[in-house]
């Protein structure tokens, strides 16, 4: 099939984000995801369907339209949902934007694992990975998911020398211990194509979309964590010695 012609299930398009990847960034949001995240600020994003289809070649010709504001740095990144949970959808449009000279961004949790994802990675020049979690019990009481499918995606990338950031929402008394933090310390030592870490710091966003679609939003009483706290944990990754940015 013309890779333009492919057809998928889109949430949504930001045409100039800025803090979903290097420069200014045009970033599509896809529906579908197999993790149930308790802070998931987009849970209208989990199921595919109910929503617009599109062709990658009708996406990748609105990116296009916005290319002159890309300068040096910018460029697409797709999103979600997560954007493996449509993986052939996902690899034409990053590969129709590689042919235009596009800098392509995947934003993922690395959740899903198989041949169609290896594929679409080939067309990926910056992996935004989100690390719930670094226990596996832990990982599946907050997401549902497998820690392990995620850190096999790591490496993965690792071998690949796909650049990559780390991304992980730090929640009170669920995520922010430093015996966690030095956990993922470890876990991100000798990985030449880490590029940068961030701690973001956990809100409540999404509650009012949850409540919207019926569903309980457990962390509803939980406060985002202090600044103190989330530059005591952000030292523990400095003192790794890790090759990081913060962001401000």
């Amino acid at each position: 099939m013309n890779p333009r012609e492919t057809t998928g299930y889109l949430h949504s398009v930001e045409t100039m984000g800025t803090l979903d990847g290097p420069g200014t960034r045009c970033v599509v949001f896809l529906q579908g995801c197999p993790l149930r995240c308790a802070y998931c600020h987009n849970p209208d994003t989990w199921k595919i369907g109910n929503s617009e289809i599109k062709t990658a070649g009708e996406i990748v010709d609105k990116i296009i339209r916005y290319k002159s504001y890309f300068g040096d740095k910018g460029g697409i990144t797709i999103s979600g949902g997560d954007p493996l949970a449509q993986a052939e959808f996902t690899k034409d449009i990053l590969l129709l934007c590689k042919k235009s000279n596009i800098h392509t961004a995947l934003d993922t949790a690395g959740s899903i694992l198989n041949e169609n994802i290896l594929e679409l990675l080939e067309f990926t020049d910056l992996v935004l990975l989100d690390i719930k979690h670094c226990d596996s019990n832990e990982y599946k009481k907050l997401t549902g998911g497998k820690l392990k499918t995620t850190l096999d995606f790591l490496e993965i990338i690792n071998a690949k020398k796909i650049p990559f950031w780390v991304r992980q929402v730090i929640v009170p008394q669920i995520n922010d211990s430093p015996a966690q933090i030095q956990i993922l310390a470890q876990i991100l030592q000798n990985k030449p194509s880490l590029e940068r870490i961030e701690l973001l710091a956990y809100h409540d966003m999404g509650y009012a979309k949850w409540r919207e679609l019926g569903l309980d939003y457990k962390l509803k009483n939980t406060l985002p964590p202090t600044q103190n706290s989330l530059n005591q944990l952000r030292e523990i990754l400095n003192k790794a010695k890790l090759p990081i940015k913060f962001p401000e």
